[in-house]
């Protein structure tokens, strides 16, 4: 089991022992991949859930929100009584409790292995520009760079800007263009060369180089952290 359902919580048999049960070997599935210092989409799966379960240690109303959508009026009618019956049975909203009691801090214990993972990785890499710095970073190529190995990923990245009423947002996208080996004649500035050559959209890109001295998943684990880590710095420099 590497992922629960929204609705686990109201779903089926509430009881205690049962939730317990679920909650478990799901914590399970995902100690397990922490150990392999897998971290996505495991950790962000295990804080959706973390917060969904202090929503509903402070308002038992969120509960309602744990039922399908997508329902025909006749449905949603009677899910409403379904509902109404369920808020007002205390012996099953104290069960509810209890397993919610229960989760938090299994759940808290879980989501502090994955942030010590998520830090070691952070710390173990690397970010600094290759050649000169355009004006603009908004696209440009990332050289990835992992410990143990002369394999070089080349990716391609472009800024987004999303707007709302009252921020602005800033995303990217990143597309893998190509590997290269590194080497002593052949440098990260002579690979950018070569870059520039065989990709003529960008005449004068930022390039930046993040390598990785600590070896992790890469699809799981260290491109997830390198990319917030890059639009991280993206944003503090603009």
């Amino acid at each position: 089991m590497e992922s629960l359902k929204d609705n686990w919580l109201s779903e089926g048999l509430v009881d205690f022992e049962y939730k317990k049960y679920i909650v478990l070997a799901y914590l399970k599935s995902i100690r397990k991949n922490f150990g392999e210092k897998k971290l996505y989409p495991f950790f962000s799966d295990l804080v959706f859930h973390y917060k969904n379960l202090l929503k509903v240690r402070s308002n038992k109303d969120i509960i309602y929100d744990s039922f399908p959508k997508e329902i025909s009026k006749a449905d949603f009618q009677k899910l409403k009584l379904s509902y109404k019956k369920m808020i007002d049975d205390d012996e099953l909203m104290k069960e509810l409790e209890e397993i919610v009691l229960y989760a938090i801090p299994q759940f808290e214990i879980a989501m502090n292995e994955g942030k010590e993972i998520y830090d070691l990785v952070e710390e173990n890499i690397e970010l600094e520009p290759v050649g000169i710095s355009p004006l603009s970073n908004d696209e440009g190529y990332i050289f990835l760079s992992e410990v143990k190995t002369t394999d070089l990923k080349v990716f391609n990245y472009k800024l987004t800007i999303f707007e709302s009423v009252n921020e602005k947002f800033r995303g990217i996208n990143i597309t893998f263009l190509e590997k290269v080996t590194k080497g002593i004649g052949n440098t990260y500035e002579s690979i950018k060369l070569n870059i520039v050559k065989k990709y003529k959209h960008l005449p004068n890109p930022a390039t930046y180089l993040i390598h990785s001295k600590l070896p992790c998943p890469f699809e799981e684990t260290l491109f997830p952290i390198a990319k917030r880590i890059f639009l991280k710095h993206l944003s503090q420099a603009a």
